[in-house]
């Protein structure tokens, strides 16, 4: 098998692993929630108004009107995460994330002469197995 073929085997693999099935019924679930895709629609335009305001040159910029649109902006952002849909979405592409990472250590560490079947891409960077305090693998 070439190294192709097994990258379209890994591919179906991570298809077939939980985590990435999580996911998908999250992205759906987003999707489908209407209350969601107005609040995602809602923080895009003020993200798009304080943008638009941000790229004036600085004598035509109103610092309290900057500072008013980012907040709300911030607060919108807080609407949208405290969605139940979202919410649970964050947590499962967190999931497949840390999945895709391993994944890309394994890969990373067999190309730099490590042996695929025995490598641990947690060990590599002092991994203790927590993201909480990680700065990310690679």
């Amino acid at each position: 098998m070439d190294a192709l073929m097994a990258a379209r085997e890994l591919g179906k693999a991570i298809q077939e692993d939980q985590r990435y099935k999580d996911y998908v019924a999250a992205k759906a679930a987003n999707d489908a929630d209407e209350a969601l895709q107005g609040l995602i629609s809602d923080f895009s335009a003020k993200r798009q108004r304080l943008s638009v305001e941000m790229q004036k040159s600085e004598d035509q910029q109103d610092g309290e009107t900057i500072r008013l649109m980012n907040k709300e902006m911030q607060d919108a952002y807080g609407e949208v995460m405290k969605n139940v849909n979202m919410a649970n979405f964050a947590i499962v592409k967190n999931a497949l994330d840390m999945l895709l990472n391993e994944v890309n250590m394994i890969i990373s560490m067999s190309c730099e002469g490590e042996d695929p079947a025995t490598c641990d891409p947690h060990a590599a960077h002092g991994c203790g197995g927590s993201c909480a305090t990680c700065g990310g693998c690679g």
